[in-house]
C-alpha cells in the first residue's frame, strides 16, 4: 500500500473486519507506508506509525514526548472540541509533578515482588468469581462476570477505594477515553466529577489513613524530602483507576476470546498449565487491541523513521499493536504461538513512559488463565468468534460481551 504525499489521510482508527480480526490496511502500511497521514476523530491530522522498530524509537527517543501534547499545535484525538485524556487536566496534573520524580515515587508500589506477593489473593478471588458464574449457568458473560470485576476490586483494594462505586469509575473512565462517543459538555462534567471525587478521597486518607497506596503517598516524599502534591495526588489516584481496571478488564476478555476462538489452543493450555505465563505474553502480543488507539508522541525535532523524515510540529500515533505484528521483527507474526520466546512486544508500551502498572496486569492475567484452565476446562465460545463485537468511539476497544458456556 505505497500511498504518496498527495495521497489523502487515511481516516483513524482503522476498522477491523471482525472483532478478534487486526485491520486489514496494517500489512501493507508496513510494507508500503509505514510513516502513513491520518485523520484523527476531532479531524486534526497525524502520522500513523506501523513498524516494531518505528514505534520502539518513537516511544523512547527524547526528541519526542508525550508532555508536548499539551502544545497548541498538537494534534487532538477527540471529536467534539474535547482535549482528550492525552491533553487532560490529568495529564497535566502528573506531567507538572515531574516523571522521573513520580515513577519513583509510584513504581516501588508496582514491582514484580510485590505483585507476585498477590497472586495468591488474586487466584483465590478469580475463583470466587469463576464459583459465581458457574451457580448462574451457562451461557454467561465473561466480561460481566470475571472480567471486569476481578481488576476493579483488585485496583479499589490497592488504592483504598470503596469497590461500590464501580459503577462511577466504568462511566468516567469511559468518558475520559472518548473519541467519539461523548460530547464536549460530558466530557467536561466527567473530568469536573472524577476530580471532585477523588479529592475527597485523598482528604479522607488524610484524616484516617489506612493501608493502601494512597495513604502511603500522602505520607510519603522523593529523595529530597518533597511529598507529592495535592493536584498529583488526585491525578495519581485518576490514573491508576484508569489503567488499574479498563486495560486489565480489556485484556483479560480478549485473551479468553482468542484462546476459545482455537479451542486447540485452549486445549493445549488445558493440558500443560506450565505454559500460561510465556501464553499470556503471546495473546498481549497477538491480540490486534492491545494498547488500544496507540500511543501519542509530539515531535520537537525532525527525525528520520524508516518511511522518511517526521517534521517537528508532527504528533505521531504509535500503534503497538501494528508493530507487534510486524513480519520484520517476528516469525510467522501472523500466527498465535503459544511457545513463542522471548517476546519482546509492544503491549506495555516501552522506554521511559511505558506502563507502570504492566507488573499488575501481568499477574492478574496469569491469575484468571490459571484458575479458568482449572476450574472451567470444558469453557467454550457460546457465538460464533465473527460475532463478538467490541466497544466504538473510545480509545480502548474491549469486548461488549464474552458469551460463553461449559
Amino acid at each position: 500500500m505505497a500511498r504518496s504525499a498527495d495521497t489523502p489521510p487515511l481516516s483513524y482508527p482503522l476498522a477491523p473486519k471482525t472483532a478478534l480480526e487486526p485491520p486489514a490496511e496494517w500489512a501493507g502500511l508496513r510494507e508500503g507506508c509505514p510513516a502513513a497521514r491520518v485523520t484523527l476523530p476531532s479531524g486534526d491530522e497525524a502520522t500513523l506509525l506501523t513498524r516494531y522498530e518505528d514505534v520502539r524509537t518513537a516511544l523512547s527517543d527524547p526528541r519526542l514526548s508525550r508532555e508536548g501534547l499539551a502544545s497548541p499545535d498538537a494534534a487532538r484525538v477527540s471529536a467534539g472540541g474535547t482535549a482528550g485524556i492525552f491533553a487532560s487536566p490529568m495529564a497535566r496534573a502528573l506531567n507538572d509533578e515531574g516523571h522521573e520524580r513520580w515513577r519513583r515515587m509510584v513504581g516501588r508500589w508496582f514491582t514484580a515482588r510485590r505483585m507476585s506477593a498477590l497472586r495468591p489473593g488474586m487466584e483465590e478471588l478469580a475463583g470466587r468469581l469463576t464459583g459465581r458464574m458457574r451457580e448462574h449457568g451457562g451461557p454467561a458473560d465473561l466480561v460481566t462476570h470475571l472480567a471486569f470485576p476481578l481488576p476493579v476490586l483488585v485496583i479499589c483494594s490497592m488504592l483504598g477505594v470503596p469497590e461500590s462505586d464501580r459503577d462511577a469509575f466504568k462511566a468516567w473512565s469511559d468518558t475520559f477515553l472518548n473519541t467519539t462517543r461523548y460530547t464536549k459538555a460530558e466530557t467536561e462534567a466527567a473530568h469536573r466529577d472524577f476530580a471532585a471525587y477523588m479529592s475527597g478521597l485523598v482528604d479522607a486518607k488524610r484524616a484516617a489513613p489506612g493501608d493502601d497506596l494512597l495513604s502511603h503517598l500522602l505520607a510519603g516524599a522523593d529523595s529530597e524530602g518533597e511529598p507529592m502534591s495535592e493536584a498529583g495526588l488526585v491525578a495519581t489516584g485518576q490514573a491508576l483507576l484508569l489503567a488499574g481496571h479498563e486495560t486489565t478488564a480489556g485484556f483479560i476478555a480478549m485473551m479468553t476470546a482468542h484462546l476459545l476462538s482455537d479451542r486447540t489452543r485452549w486445549e493445549r493450555l488445558v493440558a500443560d498449565p506450565s505454559l500460561v505465563r510465556r501464553s499470556a505474553e503471546e495473546l498481549l502480543r497477538f491480540d490486534p487491541n492491545a494498547g488500544g488507539f496507540g500511543m501519542l508522541r509530539y515531535v520537537h525535532e525532525d527525525t528520520e523513521f524508516s518511511g522518511g523524515t517526521v517534521p517537528r510540529g508532527t504528533t505521531v500515533v504509535c500503534s503497538m499493536a501494528a508493530a507487534n505484528r510486524d513480519e520484520r521483527a517476528w516469525q510467522d507474526a501472523a500466527a498465535m504461538d503459544l511457545d513463542r520466546s522471548p517476546n519482546p512486544h509492544l503491549a506495555f508500551g516501552v522506554g521511559p513512559h511505558s506502563c507502570l502498572g504492566q507488573p499488575l496486569a501481568r499477574t492478574e492475567l496469569q491469575a484468571v488463565l490459571t484458575v479458568l484452565l482449572r476450574e472451567l476446562p470444558t469453557l467454550r465460545l457460546a457465538v460464533d468468534p465473527r460475532e463478538l463485537r467490541r466497544h466504538e468511539g473510545l480509545l480502548t476497544s474491549p469486548l461488549r460481551e464474552l458469551p460463553v458456556t461449559w
